[in-house]
């Protein structure tokens, strides 16, 4: 169980006061036994600035403890995947060889068009691009020669501190690309506009795709989830609404494919309440610890979840209310899921 860290924030706040409000969660959530921290990343947000996730994992792995570090998710189309592989080699080491690599494709024309990588060719450089990182963590002089990246003789320096690299998970959300990905990443990180229903769906169409790929069924799936949680479950409700119906209309406006009804929801003409009791059924886990608890249980029994990467913080949240709502899963829910999962 871990935790999702917002690095995206009106871009009117101080940068440096949010990052230390970061640091003070991780330090907390360390301290309270959770399993680990993630981070993601989007580019040119309008209105908003957006830590570069990688950077701030490095930043944050002196903090980490114990805890596995994750991406969720690294938009790979962007990037040279020799970047990629160099800069996660170091940020393993730097924790201790528990970094997880979760990668997807991505979906915002513009955020292509700014790093110079065709929206079109986003597949074939993302599949790749799973090969070269995983071929530079494993080989030393890979040659490797395609129409989108060309390595003659290249070797990583210093490697990954987790023998083979750390896993690669894979983010998706459509069934032909979730099929896919099962040939090709050890794990599947299902999104966080999914209801129960589909997140179990999908994880079988993942272990789907590693069969006819004739690999291993996989040992690990994760899921990015919006979690509150607080002693009173309708203030818990009422303190999350206005910004999670605000995030799930930027999703809207963004064009998040396959939204389906967190969409429609997020856009419905409904009262705020109507509106949000939609958007939130059978997809959030909300309310009291008692609510919780048996919400991320569920996640494990019903859906077949390994890894949860809780957001509990939005764009436009309260610091003070994020670290009470950490304190109060830290304290009452993660030790009674422990207990009833064994």
């Amino acid at each position: 169980m871990g935790i999702y860290l917002n690095s995206q924030h009106a871009e009117e706040l101080d940068a440096g006061t949010q990052l230390g409000a970061i640091i003070e969660q991780v330090k907390l959530v360390e301290e309270l036994g959770f399993d680990s921290v993630w981070a993601g990343e989007h580019h040119l947000t309008d209105g908003f600035h957006f830590f570069p996730q990688l950077t701030l994992l490095a930043h944050l792995a002196a903090y980490s403890g114990e805890m596995a570090l994750g991406t969720n998710l690294v938009l790979l189309p962007l990037y040279p995947p020799v970047d990629i592989a160099e800069r996660v080699a170091l940020i393993d080491q730097l924790c201790g060889g528990r970094f997880i690599l979760t990668v997807g494709q991505g979906y915002r024309v513009e955020e292509f068009d700014a790093f110079g990588s065709k929206y079109k060719q986003r597949l074939a450089r993302f599949i790749d691009g799973v090969e070269i990182i995983r071929r530079l963590w494993n080989e030393r002089n890979v040659d490797h020669e395609t129409d989108w990246y060309s390595l003659k003789g290249a070797t990583v320096r210093p490697g990954p501190m987790q023998p083979g690299g750390p896993p690669i998970w894979i983010g998706a959300s459509s069934d032909r690309a979730i099929k896919r990905a099962g040939g090709l990443g050890d794990a599947f990180m299902a999104m966080p506009n999914a209801t129960v229903t589909e997140a179990k769906r999908q994880v079988a169409l993942f272990a789907s795709g590693r069969a006819d790929a004739g690999l291993a069924p996989a040992t690990e799936a994760g899921r990015l989830i919006e979690v509150f949680c607080h002693e009173d479950g309708d203030e818990a409700r009422r303190r999350v609404r206005p910004h999670l119906l605000t995030k799930y209309a930027a999703y809207a406006a963004w064009g998040v494919p396959d939204g389906g009804t967190a969409a429609e929801a997020a856009s419905s003409p409904a009262s705020e309440v109507e509106e949000f009791a939609e958007l939130a059924a059978d997809r959030f886990v909300i309310g009291d610890p008692d609510e919780v608890a048996a919400g991320l249980v569920a996640q494990h029994r019903e859906v077949g979840l390994t890894h949860l990467t809780m957001r509990v913080d939005w764009p436009g949240s309260g610091h003070d209310h994020t670290m009470e709502c950490l304190r109060l899963l830290g304290t009452e829910v993660l030790p009674r899921v422990r207990a009833e999962l064994g």
